[in-house]
């Protein structure tokens, strides 16, 4: 019996390495399509906007949707930023879609008379409940509003005023169901976690988002910082809560209908990355656990559409790249055995589990390396903060499995928000205001992960496994880091008062 459990745990140790190649050989892919449909897409870009100027501009009327939940912090600079929109004002209407249970109402209600009196056409729809969260509140604002095209912002975002005029040309053509935008980023250089983020955020919209459009593969609405056709909302079926990411379930199902996404790599909306460990897991988990619960509802209607199987084959890692997490927490959770005197298989070797690992790593990061070169003139002096992205993005699978077994369990949960602060400058902090992440005891279990995998160095360096020691010690980095830093923001919340070290020396070293 011992010999067959060991057999299945060799068995699904070799699965795992052979996943992580796959998902990890996909990011040469989409480089590939990038670098084959870059100038495509920027040709479009340029026509479109060129025919939208040389022809009489039609100015339809656009519904800003505002949804919000407790952010008494971000509320005013979104209200603003979306005020200043250039836009004919007959034509613009703004909705504040508020499902707050603080005190973000009392303070919505004088900014909406205030820009009434102003002649802005502008609501705050307060609900009771948060049936649905943000579907629902989308949902039911919908059906009040009066813009053929809908273009929604997340509290945390500030769009800049030719916003709309630069988006809505892409409408022109009939088929267009909805344009996205590029996030872009006010605190990227505020700590070692948001320069992380930075660093995944513009992977995926500097290049996959690129690839996937001039393609014409699957790709998605971020959930922020686009505009959509209402009559494609509706022709899909509409916004729909059974999954937490409302905004990747509509985009495939639209896509399914028949209609086409446009991606504006040029046009980028600013918004606040989170500041605190709490709030990227969380927001994260939202999005594995969402990703999954999209894949299981729609990947079937995916495979049985009339589509070529490379569209489809793309389709399924996109909607499941979030199980690299639990393949990476199991692989760490083997590696240290390898090394050991166990029955060897073809699937079950250091160097199968090296070459698996590798590509893992050096495919993600090949991909967000080259987004640097690609959006930024000083890509070269950004390549410094790179490290923090592949210690957290290590350090977050316990927390991103845990979201995907919660979604393959059909675990049930609320829609977790991730707190804003108004983190702009250097001096700014989250420290003693509200909204701040509760403790969680997952980080012991990181802390304890970080702790084996130090361990399994040792046995790497007594078997001679030489191969293995950069992964476990990323392993080791990465959940120590991850653990380290959110103990260390449950004790800043006990004791605010405890200087941020870590942030004041970011800062300093990112200020060039």
């Amino acid at each position: 019996m011992t010999s067959y459990i060991l057999y299945g745990l060799l068995l699904l140790h070799g699965l795992a390495a052979w996943g992580l190649f796959l998902y990890g050989m996909n990011c040469y892919v989409m480089l590939f399509l990038h670098r084959r449909a870059w100038k495509k897409v920027l040709q479009h870009e340029t026509a479109v906007q060129q025919s939208w100027e040389a022809s009489t501009p039609q100015y339809p009327r656009v519904t800003v949707q505002l949804p919000i939940y407790n952010e008494r912090y971000v509320l005013q600079r979104l209200v603003e930023a979306v005020a200043r929109l250039c836009y004919p004002r007959a034509q613009l209407e703004i909705q504040i879609l508020d499902d707050s249970t603080d005190e973000t109402t009392a303070m919505a209600m004088p900014l909406v008379e205030r820009y009434r009196h102003l002649g802005f056409d502008i609501t705050l729809q307060h609900r009771p409940h948060r049936h649905g969260y943000k579907a629902g509140a989308l949902a039911e604002g919908l059906m009040q509003a009066t813009g053929e095209f809908i273009a929604i912002f997340d509290a945390d975002f500030v769009p800049a005023s030719d916003f709309l005029l630069r988006t809505l040309p892409f409408f022109q053509d009939p088929s267009i169901a909805m344009v996205q935008t590029r996030w872009g980023h006010l605190n990227r250089a505020y700590s070692r976690l948001t320069l992380a983020q930075s660093f995944g955020l513009d992977g995926h919209f500097g290049v996959e988002q690129t690839a996937r459009c001039g393609t014409g593969l699957f790709m998605n609405f971020n959930g922020s910082g686009g505009v959509w056709r209402r009559q494609a909302i509706v022709d899909a079926g509409g916004w729909q809560a059974d999954t937490l990411t409302e905004d990747l379930d509509l985009s495939y199902r639209v896509q399914l209908r028949g209609w086409r996404m446009q991606f504006v790599p040029h046009v980028v909306c600013p918004a606040e990355l989170p500041v605190q460990m709490s709030g990227v897991k969380s927001q994260q988990h939202r999005w594995a656990k969402g990703s999954i619960q999209t894949a299981k509802k729609l990947l079937p209607h995916v495979l049985q559409a009339d589509l070529p199987r490379f569209t489809k084959c793309q389709a399924v890692l996109h909607l499941t790249n979030y199980l690299v997490h639990p393949l990476m927490l199991w692989t760490a959770l083997m590696m240290p055995w390898l090394p050991q005197e166990t029955p060897v298989s073809v699937l079950h070797t250091p160097l199968l589990t090296t070459v698996g690992n590798l590509c893992a790593t050096v495919g993600p990061a090949s991909l967000y390396l080259y987004a640097q070169r690609q959006l930024y003139p000083d890509w070269i002096h950004r390549l410094r903060s790179f490290p923090y992205l592949l210690i957290f993005g290590t350090g977050i699978a316990l927390s991103n499995t845990k979201a995907i077994l919660e979604a393959l369990c059909n675990v049930g949960g609320a829609f977790v928000r991730t707190p804003k602060f108004r983190i702009e400058h250097p001096s700014d902090t989250w420290v003693g205001k509200h909204y701040r992440g509760a403790f969680s005891w997952l980080s012991l279990g990181e802390l304890g992960l970080a702790v084996y995998s130090g361990y399994g160095i040792y046995l790497a360096m007594h078997q001679g496994a030489y191969l293995l020691i950069p992964f476990l010690l990323l392993y080791t980095l990465g959940f120590a880091a991850v653990a380290g830093l959110s103990l260390y923001e449950s004790f800043q919340a006990v004791c605010p008062h405890m200087p941020s070290r870590t942030r004041r020396r970011v800062t300093a070293d990112t200020r060039k």
